[in-house]
């Protein structure tokens, strides 16, 4: 599994070590007889036991079967699976193009009641344009998916945002300044977006703040991050996307949220920004 920095992904993989560890001990094993039925360098039952390394599904096949325990395999591969699940590169979620990549979060989408969104570069996806989104999967596809489903990929995305409209609601975006000038796509499309912003943010169950550039800001630009109820964050990095469950961890983003809330602008002031970027855009 990709090693993350995230301290949830590495507090999941030390909760599945201790319990493999426990079956260990539980078997009247130590590390090195362990290792010695197992077929393997003492080490290897080292680094797992420490979670320095994570296990295949194969190493706690073999792990089970030799402490006796093989009633818990399945449970202990299925902690595996949501371990790897909490950070995914890419090249691995994208590998069958985009389109199934836009559809897998819709469950999430479906069952989450507040959304908060922090963007640094882009449009949040929710309130994106059909072009906008178009342009946006466009680059996406060509830097780094070979399959072309770019127009399957919007459709998915548009059928998304169906949860702004849909039961009761609350949603919170958080755009820099920058994203108001900043589009992959050209004029017409840049405007058209701006002008959905305006229509967004007079929803009622929406707001809309816009970070300004300035000297003195409190908190500066973090990496774009998703919040959804108090239970899950989404962060998109460079090389792959990471999902933090961990209560202290998802605190942190919450509190970022509203530290960068508080440099925004928000109701007229915001509109009156975005209007200005309409008028800028030629």
């Amino acid at each position: 599994m990709p090693v993350s920095g995230s301290s949830s992904v590495q507090a999941a993989r030390q909760v599945l070590a201790d319990r493999l560890r426990e079956i260990c001990k539980d078997a009247g094993l130590d590390g090195k007889r362990l290792a010695e039925v197992c077929g393997w360098h003492p080490s290897k039952v080292s680094r797992i036991s420490t979670a320095k390394t994570s296990p295949t599904a194969d190493d706690i096949r073999a792990w089970c079967r030799a402490c006796d325990a093989d009633d818990q395999t399945e449970d202990l591969i299925a902690s595996l699976r949501a371990v790897e699940g909490m950070w995914v590169e890419w090249r691995r979620m994208e590998r069958a193009g985009l389109r199934r990549a836009q559809e897998a979060r819709l469950p999430l989408y479906e069952r989450t009641r507040w959304f908060r969104a922090y963007s640094p570069g882009l449009v949040p996806g929710l309130i994106q344009t059909y072009g906008y989104t178009e342009d946006v999967l466009r680059a996406v596809q060509r830097r780094r998916v070979e399959i072309d489903d770019v127009a399957d990929a919007v459709a998915a995305r548009m059928e998304r945002q169906r949860v702004l409209y849909e039961g009761y609601r609350r949603f919170a975006f958080l755009i820099e300044e920058a994203v108001l000038g900043n589009a992959p796509g050209d004029v017409d499309t840049q405007r058209e977006q701006l002008e959905h912003l305006l229509t967004v943010a007079a929803l009622p169950n929406v707001s809309l703040g816009v970070v300004r550039t300035r000297l003195g800001r409190s908190r500066m630009p973090v990496e774009g991050f998703w919040i959804y109820d108090t239970a899950q964050v989404n962060v998109e990095l460079a090389s792959g996307y990471l999902t933090i469950t961990q209560p202290r961890e998802v605190a942190v983003y919450a509190d970022t949220f509203t530290e960068l809330a508080d440099n925004a602008v928000d109701g007229a002031k915001a509109h009156a920004l975005i209007r200005a970027a309409m008028d800028s855009v030629r």
